[in-house]
Order: structure tokens, then sequence, then C-alpha cells
């Protein structure tokens, strides 16, 4: 392999990520956690898209839509993990330049549309609580299919020019990224040329998509919370509350790991860099691996459904 430089005569033909650079003894203590997470990410996710596509009782809207936020996990997971995990165990750190592109529009198009996901389950909710004799009529296959192309075709619209504005900078000196991925900001400040464009374009598109999103969530639970407060039978509220229960633990995750990460990229000056570093490794791995687990532990007919799939193992 040949050493990376940090100035080259020559255009960039590929980038050398340099996984915490101020604490790199950390890469092998750090492999071991980041590996059973992975493993237990993709095996949970795995075993809950088996288990609904097997059980024809889970053959409803609401657990397709939760298939699809498994999918999205699977792919967020495996476009990240294994590349951090080669560089940890067998320092392949180069990545090429269309490699590094392909990356960075994976996991901001795929974050988006999890977020997005998490909003159309919030609208599930909704309609199954505050109208919950229009629920048939109105949360359909059909609806699952559309909501499933605005996903896909939103997210990938919007998303589409962050790599793209990032790949046509004139990458002709530095060509190492202090990060273990390919974010937009990590690589287009290698550039030689003026990023304000790049920077202008994903803060708006993140706070369009996510934030719109994040919106449209909380006026959902708001209308929940609300028709729950005002039912009077007894055990009716708690029943009605358990019914989202796994959904909000998620999404109040999913925001909060969000969140974080937020601040200490906006306070990276007060906050060591590789602190950072590892949140947005961790941000692709902890949700993707609860994800399954909280739906499994609290919605009967999943748990009821897995165990039938691994009593015929």
């Amino acid at each position: 392999m040949a050493s990376p430089s940090n100035y080259s005569t020559a255009p960039v033909s590929e980038f050398f990520l340099i996984c915490f650079p101020n604490y790199q003894s950390w890469q092998h203590w750090l492999s071991l956690p980041l590996s059973l997470l992975f493993l237990l990410a993709m095996g949970a996710n795995t075993t809950l898209l088996i288990t609904i596509r097997l059980e024809v009782s889970l053959h409803e809207p609401m657990y397709y839509l939760l298939s699809l936020l498994s999918l999205l996990d699977i792919v967020l997971c495996l476009t990240v993990i294994p590349k951090v995990l080669a560089i940890f165990w067998f320092d392949f750190r180069s990545i090429s330049f269309s490699a590094c592109f392909v990356q960075m529009f994976i996991m901001n198009c795929f974050l988006a549309m999890e977020s997005c996901t998490f909003m159309v389950m919030a609208y599930d909710r909704y309609v199954a609580i505050c109208h919950p004799l229009r629920y048939s009529s109105i949360i359909t296959d059909k609806f699952v299919a559309r909501a499933t192309m605005f996903v896909i075709f939103r997210n990938t619209l919007f998303i589409l020019p962050v790599p793209i504005l990032s790949a046509r900078l004139r990458y002709c000196a530095k060509n190492i990224i202090k990060n273990c991925i390919c974010t937009n900001l990590s690589v287009s400040k290698l550039s030689c040329d003026d990023i304000t464009l790049n920077q202008f374009y994903q803060l708006v598109t993140a706070w369009t998509l996510l934030g719109s999103d994040l919106i449209l969530i909380i006026v959902s639970y708001s209308l929940i919370l609300k028709v729950v407060l005002k039912i009077k039978a007894e055990g009716a509220a708690a029943k009605a509350l358990s019914t989202c229960g796994s959904h909000f633990i998620l999404i109040l995750f999913f925001s909060t790991v969000l969140l974080v990460l937020v601040i200490t990229n906006l306070a990276r000056r007060r906050i060591p860099p590789d602190v950072p570093i590892l949140l947005n490794i961790l941000h692709h791995l902890i949700p993707p691996a609860l994800n399954p687990i909280v739906y499994g532990v609290r919605t009967n007919e999943i748990k009821q459904g897995i165990l039938k799939l691994l009593g015929k193992l």
C-alpha cells in the first residue's frame, strides 16, 4: 500500500481514513464492542425481517413499515461498519475516490429515509389512535407502497446533490480524512476550492428534511396525547399509549443521538475531535441494534412470531 501523504502535486484518486487521529491506540479496544454491536444489529434486523415475512399474522401495514426500517438499518450498517472494522483490524485505510462518495450518498440518504420512515410510522399511530374506525381504510397496503416510494424519492432527490457537489471539487492537495467514514464536511474541506455551497446545501437540506419530519412527528404525538387524555374508560388510555410506546421510544432515542452528534460537531473547539467521530460510528450502530429489540420485546405479536421461528430451527 502506498503511504498516504498530506500533500500531493497530482489530483487525488483515493483518500486515507485516519480514525481517532489523537487516540489511535483506542482502535483495537473498540473493535470488539463494535463487532458485537454490528453482529447484534445484523442478526436482530434479519430475524425481524424473516419473522414478519413468514408469520402471516404480521402481514399488516404497521409491520411492513417496521420491515422498511429494518432494511434501512441493515444498509446503513453494511455501508459504514465493515470499512471501520477493516481499518481497525487490518489497517485498510485507503478508499477510492468513487467509493468514498458512494458511501457519503448512502449514509446521508438512508439516514434521511429512516427519519422519514419514523414520520410515516407516527402518522400510522395517529390514525390508529385518533381515527380507529377509519384505520383499515386509510392505512392500507397501497398506502404503505406509496409511502415507501415517497420515502425513497424525496430523500434521494434532495440528498443526491450532496456527493455530487463534493465530487465536483478539485482535490489536489490533502488526501487524509481525519474520520472513519466519508462524511461530506470531512471530505470537502480537503478540497482546493471554496466549499461554502457544500456547507450551505448540507445545512439547509438536513434541517429541511430532518426538521420537517421531527415537526410532523411532534404534531402527531401531540394529537395522540390530546385524544388519549380524553379517554375515560378504565385502562383504555394505557392500552392506547402502549400501541405506540415502542415507536415513541425509538424516535426519542434516534433524535437524542442525532442531537448529541450535532451539538458535538458544533462545539468542536471545546470537545476533542475524536468524540464526534466515535458518536458518528455509534449512530450507525446503536439505533439499528435497538430498533428490532425494542419492538420485539414490547410487541407481543412479534415476540410470538420470533419464538415460533426459533422453535422451527
